[in-house]
């Protein structure tokens, strides 16, 4: 616990450095509705107290570990292997950072080079980056490749995109004076992207597996694109589903972006993740973030180094393909070595478990009335349409110990369309006991 001894003229002298009357006023872009409106704490207590005091408040909270856990959209619940967290915190990974000099040490350098290699394999792309913040800056970033590399303005966003990859992306081009093309959430999996692919488009930003579970053909959408002189971004929020379909590269995909959490890493409550990054070589140059690459040195011997360094801290601001100042390189430490673990048949074997639980969980809940499957395809997330409203739904299996899924109003307020429906996911944590708990507590709430 770190102890801030600032005074209160401290805070007021910081406060009127930065020219707001009060610490409230640096929240003012939080909706009122979110914030929490203060704890019942006492104004002092001795260290042992505040502990206690603290970890009351956090028993409140359910850990996904310890109940039948059935969410995702985005972040998903996965077993990571005891040796992965012993190998990231060994005392030369364990300060690991995003190397900002071609001098960093030669074992850092060789991690990254083999992160990449093993994201360039899993996307089907020739080439990949060092990683990125997390999934949805990494797919901001591609829409800003695509800009510069098409020398267009335009991105089309496919309505099964990740509500919050689609903000970050909108939030981003509003501050370029990009354009932003984005469909109607497609729950159904029927949208017509080609139709919405022109002769101004820079790029077409496409899901799959999508927000909502569906698998997407992306060879026909890469087709259009490309006819018309724009690029497929592909996105993934489950790098496990690379496992067992077919690469997005394969598919004609022109750049490849997605959230890697799934390996290596833990759900930590949101963060910190790990973005993945991978292109076409004839793109490198226009690629954000770094590259470690793979040389000898004077004698000849195996050496790695720093090369395409990009980014504004390297060269002139105006100049920089990002400005992206670092990202977790531990998080990427911890992919590498999981992946490593696992190898591709691993990954492929445990891809078909992942597939294979989610399809018998999926044929048990709509066993329950007034539920409806709205996929023909998926992975190891699916959407369901229930009779009642989703968000109440998912308090009511809470109250009997079951985490369902994620309602899809929760992630697109102030569309009532939406609001019976339910995101599931199923990986390979997931028991034969949970899923016959959720099926029955499911009959339950719904009866």
């Amino acid at each position: 616990m770190r102890y801030l001894p600032l005074s209160g003229t401290d805070r007021s002298a910081m406060l009127a450095r930065i020219g707001v009357p009060s610490i409230d006023d640096l929240f003012a872009d939080i909706p009122k509705r979110l914030r929490v409106k203060g704890l019942d704490l006492p104004r002092a207590a001795g260290e042992m107290s505040v502990e206690r005091t603290l970890g009351r408040l956090a028993a409140k909270n359910v850990p996904a570990s310890t109940v039948p856990f059935f969410v995702g959209a985005g972040a998903y619940k996965h077993h990571v292997p005891a040796s992965v967290d012993h190998l990231i915190q060994r005392s030369e990974f364990l300060t690991s950072y995003t190397p900002y000099q071609p001098e960093i040490t030669q074992g850092t350098l060789q991690v990254l080079f083999e992160f990449q290699t093993q994201v360039a394999n899993l996307t089907g792309m020739e080439v990949a980056n060092a990683s990125m913040y997390d999934g949805s800056t990494a797919t901001a970033e591609a829409v800003l490749m695509a800009h510069r590399v098409t020398k267009r303005k335009k991105a089309v966003l496919a309505g099964g995109l990740h509500p919050h990859y689609r903000a970050v992306v909108e939030t981003t081009s509003a501050m370029a004076g990009d354009s932003v093309v984005a469909l109607a959430p497609d729950p159904a999996g029927t949208e017509d992207i080609l139709a919405a692919i022109d002769g101004e488009t820079s790029c077409v930003v496409v899901q799959s597996p999508s927000f909502y579970g569906h698998l997407i053909d992306l060879a026909p959408i890469a087709e259009k694109a490309h006819a018309n002189g724009a690029l497929l971004v592909a996105v993934f929020t489950e790098v496990m589903s690379l496992g067992l379909i077919e690469p997005p590269g394969a598919q004609g995909a022109d750049i490849v972006v997605g959230e890697g959490q799934s390996i290596g890493n833990p759900l930590t409550f949101g963060g910190p993740y790990v973005g993945l990054f991978a292109t076409r070589q004839k793109f490198v140059r226009q690629m954000p973030g770094r590259l470690c690459g793979e040389t000898v040195d004077a004698e000849g011997r195996r050496g790695f180094v720093l090369t395409l360094s990009t980014r504004e801290q390297h060269i002139r601001r105006d100049k920089a393909t990002s400005n992206i100042c670092t990202n977790s390189g531990l998080c990427a430490l911890a992919f590498t070595i999981h992946m490593t673990l696992l190898g591709e048949k691993g990954l492929g074997r445990l891809a078909r478990i992942n597939h294979a639980n989610a399809v018998e969980l999926a044929e048990m809940l709509v066993e329950a009335p007034g539920v409806t499957l709205l996929n023909d395809s998926f992975f190891n997330e699916f959407t369901l349409r229930l009779p009642k409203d989703a968000a109440g739904v998912v308090e009511a299996l809470a109250a009997r110990g079951i985490l369902a899924g994620v309602p899809v109003s929760r992630l697109e307020p102030g569309r009532p369309d939406l609001g019976n429906l339910l995101v599931v996911a199923s990986t390979e944590v997931n028991t034969v006991e949970d899923r016959t708990a959720f099926a029955a507590a499911l009959q339950e709430v719904l009866a």
